[in-house]
This record gives structure tokens, C-alpha cells and sequence, in this order.
């Protein structure tokens, strides 16, 4: 039941509102709106910009997951790929989720499989596996080629708009949420903004899958939406966060000149280095094998983090390009595979002007994905009762200090489910192939969190707290843009990192929340200016905090020959 108080009629069913459209909101939505019996609820979906409008829609290596006998590769197995995804974690992933995680993949492969989504199949009818970096057997799944996240977020969108029409499932669009309300400690609903006026919406519940946050950085794979609203809105709202200082950098992304407000730059999959790719630097020399023994199919933070090094290595410019060669795949092949298995990027490479069966393409490191978030328990509740949290906003120690490819679509499947499970208090069932919310949730302590964050971390947000600090050739002091936040984050915060340029990146970012926190906000992109600042300074506070390098967090001022890479002691939220 509702609370009587707070939602003005205590007979409704228990209302959970959604926040944002990627493949965790989707998911989410459908399968609380599908629920049975007893366990109803009312849905309410909010995105802030049209449902295709999330990371997921971009993302094109694929699902990992390790299917029922039968389907899965030779040899594979769940452990196989429990223990890759903490080797690639570097042993800072809660264990637990982990297993969860790969433990129940066909679970919800099968649910997406029931709304709708198809997979490539290989020559004989079979489910179509790749191969991509640190995994140790074919597991990924794909759609369209290179278009899983778009086929992805094509069907469960229109599940949710058929929902929609038939009154199953609230959905509204171009609606910006500003606000959490709370009430005695708990989360009470959400006010946001839609079409300039201020509305507000009590809940039993809310879930944050509202993504990521690229858009801190000066390059990013991530579309304009990831503003790093639902880490914001947590944060004011007193929940707990972990994890913040690990960003991954997505090695191979096309170095092409952007256009502002446009289209990210195209990412080339993880996939294409999985069928032979390699990297080049401006002399045609292939560097990765200098640096790791799995050369391009090392784990991305290795690879992002080699090229830089290489970069520097050789006196080339820290923003200079290198080459991936995709053309000994095309010869081994055949003529026409590049086009067949990655119709996406033959299509958008063609149309930047390269023939990559021809020559290599120019690529670079841009921000990627957030291993840190708003921690949770293994069902997806915050430290915040009425809370909840899945996919890339959340933090539930799976991805530990570098996520694993292909894993960030099966976290939002599964920690989203586990979420509205958690929500619904539904009881366990042993049909795998329902998609609907069928499994107890859990309930175990935040404990995955490395590097927890106390609530003066930052002083009292809006205050110039830190000491002052040096400008640099990447930062403006007093002047605040996204232009600037990027450039100072990418130099301070980026691939590589330093104490002293922490330190003055944190002065600087002080001085910025002091100056535009003085003027009330009052369009989304007002709000998104506040959370993107607020998910950069938390950020550097943590990366401040981890002096030593694991994973995504590299200290180049660290003796790397004698630092530990498992040192930080978890702390329980």
C-alpha cells in the first residue's frame, strides 16, 4: 500500500517511478509493469529527453554472457567468466555481485529474448558468440553486428510504448528531474521539470538508471544526456557513493573533430580488435605488445593507459592519435567481412572518409564508463530507503576497478531486475525465461564501496573549501564552461593522474561550485551544469584520496615498480 500521507490515496497500488531510458530503466519499467497478483505496481517511466536518447543506444561490442549448455562455447563456463571479470576488475569487485551477475545472465538473455530481442545467429542456426578483450572464451552476444544497443533499446522501447498505450505503464518524456523529495529519512518521489514547469510526483519507490557521466571529460563516448544526473540527485539526497575514482577510458575511439552538441565520436567496438585488429602508432610500429602479454586484447584500462604511455614514451603530443589496422582481418577473411560484421562502423567510417579495409584508422582514448556510482546491495537498494539504483549509476562492486567488456548491458539487465525485485519483495521463482521480477532480492550490506566517500568530502557543496590552487594550461580560473570542466578533468583526471594536478584540479573545481552555485538553476541545463561539477569534484576527491594506482585510477607519479595493486581495504557504507 501507499503511504495515505504522502500519495493522497492509501488504496492505489505501490507506485515506483523510473528515472531515465537505457536498458536498465527499460528493463526495469517493463518488468514491474508486468508483474502479477498481488505484486502489481504502478509504473511511471521518466526520461529526460525521447527513450532513445542513452548510452545504450550507442553501444555496439555486446551482452556477455555465459548460456545454458548447449549454447555456450566450448569449454566455457560461468566461473571462467567470474574470473575474468575479476582479473579485469583487478580483484577490487565485490565477489558476490560478480557471481551474481554472471551467475544469472541466461536468466535475463532469455527475458530479453521475450521482449522481443533477437541475436545473430552463426552459420548453422546456433547464437552467434564473439570474442573480445580479457574474456577467455567466446561469450558475446550481438545484435545487428555492431548494433546490439540499439536493437536492444529498439525492443524494450516499443514493449514500453505498447505498455504505455494500454495503461499498464506511465511513461512521460522531456522530463528533467531536479529534485528527490524525502521525508523521516526515506525518499518520498521526485520533482522535475517538463516543458518549463516545475511538477512534482510522490512514490512508494524510485530507481535511478540514469547512466553515466562522459560529459565531465573533453572526449567522451557518451551522447550528451550523461550529465551525471542520477549520481546527483543521490548525493543531495544523503546516499551513500563508492568506487568514484575508477573511470574507464574506451581505448579506441575515432579522433575525428567534434561538433558541439553533436554526435560522440564514433566508438570502433571492442569487437574488431577480438577479430585481429591491432594498434600502430604514427610509424606504422605495433606498440601493445611492448606493454602486456595480451597486447590489444588486454583489459581497456591497459590499453587506454598504454597508448598514452607509449605516446609520451616517443615525445608525441598527449592528444595525439594512433592507428587501428583492421586490415589483415579483411585479408584472412575475405573481401567484405568488415562490412558484414560491423555494418555500423564500415557504414560511419565510410561516410568520415576512410576505407578501413584499406588503411587504419585514427583513434584515441575517451571516457567511457563509470565503475563508481551510488552504491547499493546486491538487490539495488541505496543507503537511502525508497531508493534504488541499476546500471551504470549504480555501484554495486561488480565491475570492480575496470569493467570487464560487454558487461555493463548485463549489469543493468540483472541489477535492474534484482532492483524491481527488491521493490516488489517478490518471492523466488525457478522460471528462468519469465521476464518479470521472480527472484528475492538479497539485502546484503554496502560493502563493495573502496573508497567510500563521507559526506564533507567536498565541504558543503557550493563552497570554495580547498586551498587555492595553480592554473594550468587546462583550467580557467573563476571562468566556468564545459568546455573548461572537460579540459581540466581530461588533464587532471584523465588516463593519467598526479597528486599535484589532483590538488589543483580540486581548487579550481571549488572556485567553479562557488560562482555558478550563487545563481539559482532554473532550466536542465542549469541542473546538468551543477551535477556534472558536483560528479567532478567527487570524483577528484576520491582519486585524491587512492594515492597508489589500480585498475582505471593510474598515479603516474607513483612508483609503479613497488606500489601494491590491491591495497584499499573496503569500507562498509
Amino acid at each position: 500500500m501507499g503511504y495515505g500521507g504522502a500519495q493522497g490515496n492509501p488504496t492505489r497500488p505501490r507506485r515506483l517511478v523510473v528515472v531515465g531510458s537505457g536498458i536498465a530503466g527499460l528493463y526495469a519499467a517493463l518488468l514491474a509493469a508486468d508483474a502479477e497478483g498481488g505484486a502489481a505496481a504502478e509504473v511511471v517511466l521518466l526520461s529526460k529527453g525521447q527513450l532513445e536518447h542513452s548510452n545504450t543506444f550507442y553501444a555496439q561490442g555486446g551482452v556477455s554472457a555465459v548460456l545454458e549448455p548447449g549454447e555456450a562455447a566450448p569449454g566455457d563456463s560461468v566461473e571462467a567468466h567470474v574470473a575474468d571479470t575479476l582479473a579485469a576488475g583487478a580483484g577490487l569487485n565485490n565477489t558476490e555481485a560478480v557471481r551474481i551477475l554472471c551467475t544469472e545472465a541466461a536468466r535475463d538473455i532469455a527475458g530479453l529474448r521475450r521482449y522481443g530481442v533477437t541475436f545473430d545467429a552463426d552459420a548453422q542456426g546456433d547464437t552467434a558468440l564473439g570474442l573480445e578483450a580479457a574474456h577467455s572464451a567466446p561469450r558475446i552476444l550481438h545484435a545487428g553486428g555492431d548494433a546490439t544497443g540499439a536493437r536492444i533499446a529498439r525492443g524494450l522501447i516499443a514493449a514500453v510504448l505498447e505498455r504505455a498505450v494500454s495503461g499498464r505503464l506511465r511513461l512521460e518524456t522531456g522530463a528533467f528531474v531536479t529534485e528527490l523529495t524525502t521525508a523521516d529519512g526515506r525518499v518520498t518521489g521526485v520533482e522535475y521539470l517538463q516543458n518549463g514547469e516545475r511538477k512534482s510526483l510522490p512514490a512508494d519507490g524510485v530507481l535511478l538508471a540514469t547512466g553515466g557521466a562522459g560529459r565531465v571529460f573533453a572526449r567522451t563516448s557518451n551522447p550528451s544526456v550523461a550529465t551525471a544526473d542520477g549520481l546527483a540527485l543521490a548525493w543531495r539526497a544523503g546516499a551513500a557513493v563508492g568506487d568514484l575514482e575508477f573511470f574507464q577510458f574506451h581505448p579506441t575511439t575515432m579522433a575525428m573533430h567534434e561538433v558541439a552538441g553533436g554526435p560522440p565520436p564514433l566508438l570502433v567496438s571492442e569487437a574488431v580488435r577480438g577479430e585481429g585488429a591491432v594498434l600502430l602508432d604514427a610509424d606504422g610500429y605495433r606498440f601493445m605488445p611492448d606493454h602486456h602479454p595480451d597486447a590489444e586484447l588486454a583489459p581497456r584500462d591497459v590499453v587506454s593507459r598504454s597508448i598514452a604511455l607509449h605516446l609520451a614514451r616517443t615525445g608525441a603530443p598527449a592528444d595525439s592519435p594512433v592507428f587501428l589496422d583492421a586490415r589483415g582481418i579483411e585479408a584472412s577473411r575475405g573481401p567484405g567481412f568488415l562490412a558484414r560484421r560491423f555494418p555500423t562502423i564500415n557504414a560511419a567510417t565510410g561516410a568520415a572518409g576512410y576505407d578501413w579495409t584499406a588503411e587504419p584508422l585514427p583513434v584515441s582514448p575517451a571516457a567511457h564508463y563509470w565503475m563508481g556510482g551510488v552504491s547499493t546491495d546486491l538487490g539495488g537498494r541505496t543507503s537511502v530507503p525508497g531508493l534504488y539504483a541499476a546500471g551504470e549509476v549504480a555501484c554495486t562492486g561488480a565491475q570492480g576497478a575496470n569493467r570487464l567488456a560487454s558487461n555493463s548491458l548485463l549489469e543493468g539487465l540483472v541489477f535492474g531486475r534484482r532492483a524491481v525485485e527488491s521493490f516488489l519483495g517478490a518471492e523466488p521463482s525457478h522460471d528462468s525465461t519469465a521476464p518479470r521480477a521472480a527472484s528475492a532480492a538479497g539485502g546484503l550490506t554496502l560493502t563493495h564501496a573502496s573508497a567510500a566517500l563521507s559526506r564533507d568530502v567536498i565541504g558543503r557543496e557550493g563552497s570554495a573549501t580547498e586551498p587555492e590552487g595553480v592554473v594550468t594550461s587546462w583550467s580557467e580560473a573563476g571562468v566556468f564552461s564545459r568546455e573548461a570542466l572537460g579540459r581540466l578533468m581530461t588533464g587532471a583526471a584523465g588516463v593519467l593522474r598526479t597528486g599535484p594536478d589532483l590538488d589543483a584540479a580540486a581548487a579550481q573545481l571549488a572556485l567553479w561550485a562557488g560562482s555558478i552555485d550563487s545563481v539559482e538553476a532554473s532550466c536542465p541545463r542549469e541542473f546538468e551544469d551543477r551535477n556534472l561539477l558536483l560528479a567532478a569534484r567527487l570524483l577528484v576527491a576520491a582519486a585524491r584520496k587512492r594515492t597508489v594506482s589500480v585498475g582505471a585510477h593510474y598515479r603516474a607519479d607513483t612508483d609503479h615498480a613497488s606500489a601494491p595493486t590491491h591495497s584499499m581495504q573496503r569500507i562498509s557504507s
